[in-house]
């Protein structure tokens, strides 16, 4: 029977782990804080596993597992598991794409013929949505969260172009976003509803990072930008403005079914 080898990425919100199962690629994952149950499953699925760690819990996680695991940089890992997902589902991103990682928080990276360079970064990411999430609605579940906002109302918090240039025909999209939180008029007469409230964080939240990364992009002459991380689990709603807004300035985002296992996938074929 051949050895079987398992990716793992242990970043700052959750553990992934991706894995052969039958020559189908399986993939698994735990949240952050359970080190010790990740462990645990390791050694109880997996006899004698080859392994492979990658990311920030890295290497608390080894200290736990049975086996002593290689370890490979996260960076990497993640341009190799972009490669991977892309070809698999005959995604074209060329030869010199620019990824953006939005975990707890974001990271850019560029990569040309095959190699990978950070290039830029954001505190503005997953761990952003839920940290102002709490002190807003004192909600601090994830799929609550999510939920939540896609039942909200951006119009009723954001301030749009078209509602400064009023009457008139706007020099730039209307739809636009002048100024996240920005109806503060209204705001200010009535409380949103915590819907709203969270519809507008996530869009703040994907509209920051559409404006760095197509900046970079067009630093770069990067041929495709794409989106990976923690933060697109379960979260149409970010993938949504995302697209939006890139189309309103002109550019076409990737999104990859599996794209937030891609460290540990990058992980496992490093075995």
């Amino acid at each position: 029977m051949d050895q079987a080898k398992i990716g793992i990425d242990a970043g700052g919100t959750l553990i992934k782990i991706a894995y052969y199962q039958d020559r189908i690629v399986n993939y698994h994952s735990f949240p952050s804080t359970a080190l010790e149950e990740a462990a645990s499953w390791v050694a109880r699925q997996f006899e004698n596993p080859a392994v492979c760690v990658t990311g920030g819990k890295s290497h608390a996680l080894a200290e736990r597992l049975y086996a002593e695991p290689k370890t490979v940089l996260e960076f990497d890992a993640t341009a190799q598991g972009i490669t991977y997902l892309a070809n698999q589902q005959e995604q074209s991103i060329g030869d010199n794409f620019l990824f953006v990682n939005v975990g707890t928080g974001t990271s850019l990276h560029r990569v040309n013929n095959g190699k990978q360079k950070r290039v830029g970064g954001s505190g503005v990411g997953g761990g952003t949505l839920m940290g102002l999430a709490f002190l807003m609605t004192g909600m601090h579940h994830y799929e609550q969260i999510v939920r939540n906002a896609a039942e909200g109302n951006r119009e009723n918090v954001d301030l749009k172009v078209k509602d400064i240039f009023e009457g008139t025909v706007p020099p730039i999209s209307g739809d636009l976003t002048a100024s996240n939180f920005g109806k503060t008029e209204e705001i200010v007469n009535e409380r949103p509803a915590d819907e709203d409230i969270l519809a507008g964080m996530i869009g703040l939240v994907g509209e920051v990072l559409v404006t760095i990364s197509s900046q970079m992009a067009g630093q770069y002459d990067a041929e495709s930008i794409v989106y990976v991380g923690s933060s697109f689990k379960s979260n149409p709603l970010l993938q949504e403005i995302i697209k939006k807004y890139a189309g309103m300035i002109g550019k076409k985002p990737v999104f990859l079914k599996q794209g937030e296992y891609s460290g540990a996938l990058g992980a496992l074929l490093s075995l």
